[in-house]
């Protein structure tokens, strides 16, 4: 039998795995932490009984993901909550809200529903289409060639191409604050994609939350690797691919991390080196009593909030952080999953998940600035707040090698390592070494949790294989 061996039981590790568990190849899966996951865990960080997400939240990817829906993960326990109003944005003018319905999103547009609909109603009605097509390596054959090019239409310009479209300040913002999730600039090309594909998941799946937690992710895909004969090895760090013996090595770990781990032919080794990092996060675990006292009404049902104002005042925050200076007032994401899900709570007592984008391996403390712009949309929500935990992006490297600097995308998001991950097309996914393929969130289609990076790698290793 085939044997296989996956460095990293992050989704795309675990996607990587049972991919290649369901060909009949023998797979083991290397994990150097405790506790496997990557990105996709949830722990008592603050006080015990609450339970917070260590970095991965709301998973629009995961649902929208063609892989993990093909799973039936639901068999292994995973549940999906959803909350109605999925995104809030505050800005001086108003609240910009985003419902999982987008008709209803669109009349409480106003005069702007109709630009909300031409962009995402054709892209939702043929979701599927959209991310069978999207997920796939770039510079491949597209399975859905119309599908593509209403992605194409919408995800090449910049993001504030189309924000100058919308007449209310709070829509706009609202737009721009879920193009943010690129972390980079949102006056460059293709700085669109991100709110395309996640607006599109948004209105077609949703963007729900794991019942328990992200962990609970974590559990069901590891439910599925056993199942399929799998195994996972747990404080088990790798520092070079001659000590695996096996026919197929993945690695889900970054270019530059995996330059240490595997001698490779030249010109991949300058690709590589070539790859920059992205900017980084500053994150906030914190344990609330009550409900944050929200200043607007509709922040008090959102799922996730958006902060940082206008849609220019976005723009030029994220502009900061990618030159590597910290904005005085940082965009910031904020979710509240007890809203909907009371198992991460313990005695009124709930997990408010906070980050903000701050340049990469930035050293200061930006818990002080964070609380306080939170507090400017929360008036009082300092006299709630009973314990904080705080990981900047030393910290959040130290709980997951692959995050450098912070680095929680997989690698900066410009235009030619948009296109580029970390070479064009399955090269990407290649390593000049015969059975070693990269298939991390610095491979195609790019960060986010939706495993589709290591089932790529997998696919190409099983093609491989048979050839």
């Amino acid at each position: 039998m085939t044997t296989a061996t996956v460095v990293g039981s992050g989704p795309n590790g675990l996607a990587a795995a049972i991919r290649l568990a369901q060909a009949g190849v023998r797979v083991t899966v290397l994990e150097a932490a405790d506790v496997a996951g990557g990105g996709a865990r949830t722990s008592e960080l603050t006080l015990p009984g609450v339970r917070h997400d260590d970095c991965s939240t709301a998973m629009p990817g995961a649902v929208a993901s063609p892989f993990f829906r093909s799973l039936n993960l639901e068999r292994h326990g995973l549940e999906w909550l959803h909350h109605d109003t999925v995104v809030a944005h505050p800005t001086d003018s108003g609240v910009g809200v985003v419902f999982r319905d987008l008709e209803r999103t669109a009349q409480g547009m106003g005069a702007d529903g109709a630009l909300w609909q031409r962009l995402f109603d054709p892209l939702t009605r043929d979701a599927d289409a959209v991310f069978d097509t999207a997920f796939a390596p770039v510079v491949s054959i597209p399975r859905h060639p119309l599908a593509l090019v209403r992605l194409g239409l919408r995800a090449a310009p910049p993001a504030s191409w189309w924000a100058r479209g919308f007449r209310r300040p709070e829509n706009a913002a609202a737009f721009g604050g879920i193009a943010a999730h690129m972390i980079g600039s949102l006056t460059a090309p293709l700085s669109s994609s991100v709110a395309a594909m996640l607006t599109t998941a948004l209105h077609a799946h949703g963007w729900p939350f794991p019942r328990g937690g992200a962990g609970s992710l974590t559990s069901a895909l590891l439910a599925e690797l056993a199942e399929l004969g799998g195994r996972i090895e747990l404080g088990r760090r790798v520092a070079r691919v001659d000590e695996l013996d096996s026919e197929i090595v993945i690695l889900t770990v970054p270019p530059r991390s995996a330059l240490t781990m595997v001698d490779v032919p030249a010109g991949v080794r300058r690709a590589w080196r070539r790859f920059r990092p992205g900017p980084g996060a500053f994150k906030l675990d914190i344990a609330i009593e009550g409900d944050v006292p929200w200043r607007d009404d509709a922040l008090r049902r959102a799922g996730v909030v958006h902060l940082g104002g206008t849609f220019t005042q976005v723009a030029r925050a994220e502009a900061d952080v990618v030159r590597g200076r910290m904005p005085e007032h940082p965009f910031m994401l904020v979710t509240q999953p007890h809203l909907v899900d009371p198992t991460r709570s313990h005695n009124g007592v709930n997990p408010l998940w906070l980050y903000a984008h701050v340049p990469n391996g930035w050293p200061h403390d930006e818990t002080e600035r964070l609380l306080r712009e939170l507090d400017n949309y929360a008036p009082g929500v300092r006299e709630q707040i009973l314990a904080v935990r705080t990981r900047g992006p030393a910290a959040m490297e130290e709980h997951n090698a692959a995050y450098l600097g912070g680095d929680i995308g997989g690698g900066a998001t410009t235009l030619r390592q948009l296109i580029a991950r970390p070479r064009m097309g399955k090269r990407g996914f290649t390593t000049g070494v015969r059975g070693v393929y990269l298939g991390g969130a610095s491979t195609s289609p790019a960060g986010g949790v939706h495993g589709m990076c290591g089932v790529n790698a997998a696919e190409l290793a099983l093609r491989d294989l048979a050839r």
